[in-house]
C-alpha cells in the first residue's frame, strides 16, 4: 500500500505542474532565481514587466512550493526552492532549464539582471562624497537612548550610582541604564515625589532608591558608590565645599564623579525662577573646589549642548552653554 501511495503522489502533481511550465515568463523567472536571489521588485526589473503581473505568476509559483522565501526586516528575498521543493518540480526544471538559459528572453533578462545588481553595490566612493553631508541625513535619532546603551554596554556590570541632587530626576533617565543599582538623592521631598514618578517606566534591570537628604550630609555609606554625578546642582549652592567632600566619602576608592555646569551668564532672571544662587559657575572655580575637596584627575569637558530654560510659559527660551567636569577618588594604594 505505501508502495502505490508513492508513486501516485507524483503523478497526481504532475499536471498541475506541467501548466505551471508551460508558461513562458514563470520558466523566466525560475530561471532568474536559479541565478540569484531576488525581491518581487528586483524580478520585475529583469523581466522589464509591470510588479503587478510578476505578483501574479510569484504566487502561482508560491503555491506550487517552486520558491524558497528569506526575509529581512520587510524585505522577502526569493529563490527557487531547488532540493527543498518536490523532486519532480526539480526534475521538470533541470530538463527544461537548459533551453531556458539558451533563449533570447533570458539573454535581455539576463542583461537586465545585471544592472540590478550592480544597483545594488554601493560605489567605493560614495561615502567620500556624502561625508559632509553625512550628520544631516542618516545620524539623527529619536532620543539618542540607543547610542547611550550601546556605550553602556562596555561598562562592568554591577555598578552602584548615585543622582546627588537628583530633582525630578532628568539625569536619572540617563544613568538608570548604565547602573544595576541607582540612588536619587534630594533634599526636597516633593522633588523626589518627582523623580519617583518620572521614573516609574525605567527598565526593571535597575534597582531605583530614592533617599531625602542635605548634600552636604549625604544619606549614603561610606565607600558604597562607585560612581555618582551632579547635574546643575553646583550653581543651587552657596558653598559647594561641604556637599564635594560628603561625594568623596560615599565613592569607592577610584570611583568617578561627574558634574554638569552652567557657564557664567548674565540672565539674572533664573535667580528668581529657578532658585539659581549663582549665574553659573567658571570651570576653574569648579576644578578648584574638587581638588581641595580631595579628587584627583580633575579635568574640564566642553559639552555640544545648551541649557534653554524659559522666564516664562509663553517667552523664548534662553540658550546657556554647558561643561562637564570630571574626577576621581584615589584609587586604594
Amino acid at each position: 500500500m505505501s508502495a502505490s501511495s508513492t508513486t501516485a503522489a507524483p503523478s497526481a502533481d504532475l499536471p498541475g505542474l506541467l501548466r505551471v511550465f508551460a508558461d513562458a515568463t514563470r520558466l523566466r523567472i525560475l530561471a532568474l532565481l536559479a541565478r540569484e536571489e531576488l525581491t518581487a521588485g528586483e524580478l520585475a526589473r529583469c523581466l522589464d514587466q509591470a510588479p503587478s503581473r510578476v505578483s501574479n505568476h510569484l504566487r502561482v509559483l508560491r503555491e506550487h512550493d517552486l520558491l524558497q522565501e528569506r526575509r529581512v526586516g520587510t524585505t522577502i528575498h526569493l529563490r527557487g526552492a531547488g532540493a527543498s521543493g518536490s523532486a519532480l518540480a526539480a526534475q521538470l526544471l533541470e530538463t527544461v532549464l537548459p533551453s531556458i538559459l539558451s533563449g533570447p528572453d533570458h539573454e535581455a533578462d539576463a542583461g537586465r539582471l545585471a544592472q540590478v545588481l550592480a544597483a545594488r553595490a554601493v560605489p567605493e566612493d560614495f561615502f567620500d562624497r556624502v561625508a559632509g553631508e553625512y550628520d544631516k541625513r542618516g545620524a539623527l535619532f529619536a532620543s539618542g537612548q540607543a547610542r547611550q546603551r550601546t556605550v553602556a554596554s562596555l561598562l562592568q556590570p554591577g555598578l552602584v550610582l548615585a543622582d546627588l541632587g537628583c530633582g525630578t530626576g532628568y539625569m536619572a533617565r540617563a544613568l538608570a541604564p548604565l547602573a544595576s543599582r541607582l540612588i536619587c538623592v534630594d533634599q526636597s521631598e516633593a522633588m523626589l515625589a518627582e523623580a519617583q514618578e518620572n521614573l516609574r517606566a525605567l527598565p526593571p534591570t535597575t534597582a531605583v532608591e530614592f533617599r531625602q537628604g542635605a548634600l552636604d550630609a549625604l544619606p549614603l555609606d561610606d565607600a558604597s558608590l562607585d560612581g555618582a554625578v551632579m547635574g546643575m546642582v553646583l550653581h543651587h549652592l552657596e558653598d559647594a565645599h561641604g556637599a564635594l567632600v560628603e561625594v568623596l566619602r560615599a565613592l569607592r576608592p577610584g570611583g568617578t564623579f561627574a558634574v554638569l555646569e552652567l557657564a557664567p551668564h548674565r540672565e539674572a532672571w533664573v535667580q528668581e525662577t529657578l532658585g539659581d544662587r549663582h549665574l553659573g559657575l567658571p570651570t576653574t572655580e569648579v576644578v578648584r573646589t574638587l581638588e581641595r575637596a580631595g579628587f584627583q584627575d580633575v579635568h574640564v569637558e566642553p559639552v555640544d549642548d545648551r541649557y534653554c530654560p524659559r522666564p516664562g510659559a509663553d517667552e523664548a527660551p534662553a540658550a546657556l552653554p554647558l561643561y562637564i567636569v570630571r574626577a576621581r577618588k584615589a584609587p586604594t594604594p
